[in-house]
């Protein structure tokens, strides 16, 4: 049984359940403060900090993880990534105080910058050619121009609101993350891992594509199907098929965004469809 490092606490943590609930992989522990748990009996769960997932993975005492692509780039380690999980996006961004009347740093010596991902930080400002004292924190990151500790900051953000409340400006994006699904190069080069992980990939991929998307069915003349194929243009075009004792009308099936529904049933309906039913999709592989 492979082992998966999940996050052990906070929203990414919440929608990595959530996920893997979705794709038949429901996390069965034997309390809540239990450090491991079964994944629908297929996968053995392993709870830990998230920063510490791409170290478990790297090191081969878990077969594979879900952590968010900020800490993987931080850790340096060579990982493998599996798949984009698409949730917990945020961006990693450099950062400076909106006053104008903020004290200007000492042209005599270099810019500080305070952060918690050290290392990312001083490979973007070297990629740059500038010269930086970077100053590790672990925390609190939006406080450190306002103490004097540091000019500038290096910190994640989703929406800037935290920075703005704190009067800082953003002046460039370092990294964009999101939470990814990884596995270590040493499992890759076992057929029977590799398999195995790159099936929990795709169908956590189908769990993934589904979202956003709904199932519809309805009656409709035959006469106009053409315009139909417009209204309901699915993956590959709408699946037709004869109704026994349907006369005239044929039924159509396909997969529409769900922010469609709403036009695609009025359209339909103009074009004389009948028994529309739309339902919300589990898994979608293509």
């Amino acid at each position: 049984m492979l082992k998966i490092a999940l996050p052990n606490k906070g929203r990414l943590a919440d929608d990595t359940r959530e996920l893997l609930a979705d794709a038949g992989l429901e996390v069965r522990a034997r309390s809540e403060r239990a450090l491991t748990a079964s994944l629908g009996g297929e996968f053995e769960a392993l709870f830990v900090r998230a920063q510490d997932i791409p170290e478990f993975v790297a090191d081969g005492a878990a077969d594979a993880g879900v952590t968010g692509r900020d800490l993987i780039e931080e850790s340096g380690r060579p990982l493998h990534e599996l798949l984009d999980l698409e949730f917990g996006r945020c961006r990693l961004v450099v950062a400076e105080r909106e006053d104008p009347r903020a004290l200007t740093p000492d042209p005599a010596r270099r810019p500080r910058v305070a952060t918690v991902f050290p290392r990312l930080t001083a490979r973007h400002f070297a990629a740059q050619g500038r010269e930086v004292d970077v100053v590790p924190v672990s925390g609190a990151v939006e406080i450190t121009p306002h103490l004097g500790i540091a000019d500038i900051i290096v910190d994640l953000t989703s929406t800037g609101s935290t920075l703005k409340v704190n009067g800082l400006r953003e002046v460039e994006t370092v990294l964009e993350s999101s939470a990814r699904l990884v596995t270590s190069e040493a499992a890759m080069a076992d057929p029977v891992r590799r398999d195995a992980l790159e099936g929990l990939a795709t169908a956590l991929a189908s769990v993934l594509r589904a979202r956003g998307q709904r199932y519809v069915m309805a009656n409709v003349p035959r006469a106009v199907l053409d315009r139909v194929r417009q209204v309901l243009p699915g993956l590959n075009g709408p699946t037709v098929i004869d109704i026994m004792n349907g006369g005239s009308h044929v039924a159509v099936h396909a997969v529409v965004a769900a922010r469609a529904i709403y036009r695609t049933i009025a359209d339909l309906k103009a074009l004389g469809g009948e028994g529309i039913l739309v339902t919300r999709i589990e898994r979608l592989t293509p």
